[in-house]
């Protein structure tokens, strides 16, 4: 059910997480979110750096909200992505150091090598019981930001299948029984969700695209589709339905090779009882952005990465336009929605380039969209009455 995008073209957000601000320095560190809310000094930086990336996002012209993940931990290369739900869920239990699999080791990829390290960072937990309650409060983390906009506010959370493959299975017989009950839980958070009036939700890396490429893996594209639509049961009834994927963010880094595409996977994407399906564009120049168009069916939004999250080069508007007016040759304007590859944060980049790269997609969004005789989104960002350096006069 459309609700933040109904009756809207080319609509501009980001995927979610944004650069953590040096005075953040308060973590978690397994608490629940309203025992930090309950801390003066977490409570008054959580706040502080939600007004900050509001405010950012509102200079820029972005339409779409986001908190910007700032109730996760500063771990190194955003590990917290996928622990901040790994140690909130009854039935995982502490984190551990596991030696890699001597296959893992191969000539471009070891000790020295980025995402070697980004393994090693990530620790596994196991789980050790049923998978029980969850306390993501997700809930809190929406109702947090929501005050402080009168624009929708996105909030994403990493899926149940990306967390059933950061886990090591000691409990369940086998994966899709463990995929299932993670489906199962996660399900009654997005409903807090709902409770809380949040007009959309989104989920984040269903594996379908990643493992599609991987012959060995357990558990196939008919499996993922069936355990998604069940981690997302009843919500299109009551709130706007995001599927975010990617080919990897941390510290900015590319989990798969170049060579790795969505094309194989979309048919399976379609089957997802969603709304909008986010997908990369700005890596590869929107080079499958046909197969978007071809591939997905009407009902659906299409939220294509217009902004690269691995690149610090700050986009021109004009190559943002051209990017757009690519999409548009196979993407309807009221089905196109336009957003970054993936997040900003994550030990990826500065401040500094998520604040420029988003007036980027907002300026660019609005050449296109004068040449279609849309409404421009005002930025004050570009205002010249605005500008701190006055403007000579005549």
């Amino acid at each position: 059910m459309f609700v933040a995008t109904k009756g809207k073209a080319l609509q501009t957000t980001t995927t979610g997480a944004l650069p953590r601000p040096s005075w953040f320095t308060e973590n978690l560190r397994g608490q629940p979110l309203s025992v930090g809310f309950s801390q003066r000094l977490y409570r008054e930086q959580h706040m502080d750096c939600l007004a900050a990336n509001v405010a950012m996002q509102h200079k820029a012209g972005i339409d779409i909200m986001v908190d910007g993940d700032c109730r996760l931990d500063d771990d190194w290369a955003g590990r917290s992505w996928v622990a901040y739900p790994l140690e909130r869920i009854e039935g995982i239990g502490p984190f551990e150091v596991v030696p890699q699999p001597a296959g893992f080791l191969t000539a471009d990829r070891g000790p020295g090598d980025i995402m070697w390290e980004v393994i090693e960072t990530r620790m596994t937990p196991s789980v050790i019981g049923p998978i029980g309650r969850t306390r993501l409060e997700l809930d809190r983390a929406y109702r947090a930001m929501a005050g402080m906009t009168d624009k929708p506010c996105k909030i994403g959370t990493a899926s149940a299948q990306i967390l059933t493959m950061m886990a090591d299975n000691k409990h369940y017989k086998d994966r899709t029984e463990l995929l299932y009950a993670l489906s199962d839980a996660l399900n009654k958070e997005y409903h807090a969700m709902c409770d809380a009036g949040a007009p959309l939700i989104q989920i984040e890396e269903p594996e379908i695209h990643q493992t599609i490429h991987d012959h060995d893996c357990p558990i196939k594209p008919d499996t993922w589709v069936d355990a998604f639509n069940r981690e997302v049961k009843g919500l299109r009834q009551r709130t706007e339905v995001w599927a975010h994927t990617c080919w990897g963010s941390p510290a900015g880094q590319r989990v798969l090779p170049m060579s790795a595409s969505y094309e194989k996977a979309l048919s399976y994407y379609d089957q997802l009882d969603i709304d909008v399906l986010c997908v990369e564009g700005a890596s590869n120049k929107c080079a499958e952005v046909p197969l978007y168009g071809k591939l997905l069916s009407k009902d659906k939004k299409i939220a294509v990465g217009i902004l690269n999250h691995r690149a610090l080069q700050i986009e021109k508007p004009e190559e943002v336009a051209d990017l757009i007016r690519t999409c548009l040759k196979h993407i309807e304007p009221e089905r196109l929605i336009l957003a970054s590859d993936c997040g900003f944060g994550r030990q990826a980049m500065s401040r500094i380039h998520a604040f420029y790269k988003m007036v980027a997609l907002v300026r660019g969004a609005n050449i296109v969209r004068k040449e279609l005789g849309l409404p421009e989104t005002y930025i004050p960002a570009t205002d010249p009455k605005l500008s701190m350096v006055p403007l000579a006069k005549g």
